[in-house]
């Protein structure tokens, strides 16, 4: 791994890291008509890594872009490392390290971008070779060091991006959707990478689709849709909130889906949840043997033919459909 001169990290058991990360109601507009950042507030705490999960379009990039000083917000206040990105955009720039979703260097080899980054933040060059040596086997990258970053595939592009922002020392380092192209074994290479690196004091703002990644890696999770955040919890308290409930997972065939799942979602009652898509539902509920009591009645009722029945734990996955709802069945 490799050697870094951010500074230490929080003492285990000593409390949460100073804020590094402040944003208070931000708000951004491409057209003037619509948010794609809509009343925003939160913080990041230093030697943290803090998820924000959402569908495409759901304004994680945006915000990943202002707080990176390559927009700024419509209104509102944003504060990065105690600096204003609107004002103090260079010094933000050499305290943070930032991959987005773009290329490598396609003019040059896979070890030649390393090389290009690091003459870019100034490492002399015998610090410059050690830590591109480093770099090259700690992401797998050596036996296509020689290759041009156009001829690689997206998963071995994606390690190279990821792998050149660690040629310079960081304070804050900025991952937008890193794993998109690479596969299990290398996804979580990386994973653990960014990991070790939390663990020497780097702060990590990591966006994603993949819920098993943000379970795996974040420290909070912030569920953002159409500009606004939804939920903004510790894992550990989004499992707990609930994780007295289970999850029925069904989908029913030809018939009336709609109406199915409106007179189920009046069956239950206050005490469970209904969020359907199509002919497929999840119910959220805290008495599994009676919501499949009144489906298998239900059905009976209706005529319509149960396809697929499933009683299972809540996962993030859970907490990220109940948040961001694609359709709730309301009485």
């Amino acid at each position: 791994m490799l050697a870094s001169n951010r500074p230490a990290p929080p003492v285990p058991g000593g409390g949460a890291g100073a804020p590094v990360i402040v944003a208070k109601d931000l708000r951004y507009s491409y057209d003037r008509r619509r948010f794609a950042l809509d009343g925003v507030s939160f913080s990041v705490r230093r030697g943290e890594v803090f998820g924000l999960l959402g569908r495409n379009g759901a304004g994680k990039s945006t915000l990943i872009k202002a707080m990176t000083t390559l927009l700024r917000p419509t209104s509102g206040s944003l504060s990065v490392l105690g600096l204003d990105p609107g004002r103090d955009g260079p010094r933000i720039r050499e305290r943070i390290g930032v991959v987005q979703q773009g290329e490598s260097f396609d003019f040059t080899t896979v070890q030649g971008n390393l090389d290009i980054y690091g003459v870019l933040w100034g490492l002399p060059k015998g610090e410059r070779v050690r830590r591109r040596e480093a770099l090259l086997e700690q992401f797998g990258l050596g036996e296509i060091r020689r290759k041009r970053a156009f001829d690689l595939s997206g998963g071995q592009k994606r390690r190279v991006q990821v792998a050149r922002e660690f040629m310079h020392d960081m304070e804050v380092l900025f991952l937008d959707e890193p794993t998109v192209g690479l596969d299990v074994i290398m996804r979580r290479t990386l994973l653990d990478s960014v990991r070790a690196e939390v663990r020497r004091g780097l702060t990590v703002v990591f966006t994603t689709h993949n819920l098993e990644e943000a379970d795996y890696l974040c420290d909070r999770v912030a569920v953002i849709d159409e500009g606004k955040i939804l939920v903004l919890d510790t894992l550990e308290n989004l499992k707990r909130l609930y994780g007295g409930k289970k999850t029925v997972d069904l989908t029913v065939g030809d018939g009336d889906a709609d109406g199915f799942y409106r007179r189920l979602a009046e069956r239950l009652g206050p005490r469970a949840s209904v969020t359907a898509q199509g002919s497929s539902a999840v119910v959220l509920t805290d008495d599994p043997k009676q919501a499949l009591s009144e489906i298998a009645e239900l059905s009976r009722t209706l005529g319509v033919q149960l396809e697929w029945l499933n009683v299972r734990k809540n996962t993030l996955e859970d907490v990220f459909l109940r948040s961001v709802g694609h359709r709730e069945v309301h009485e």
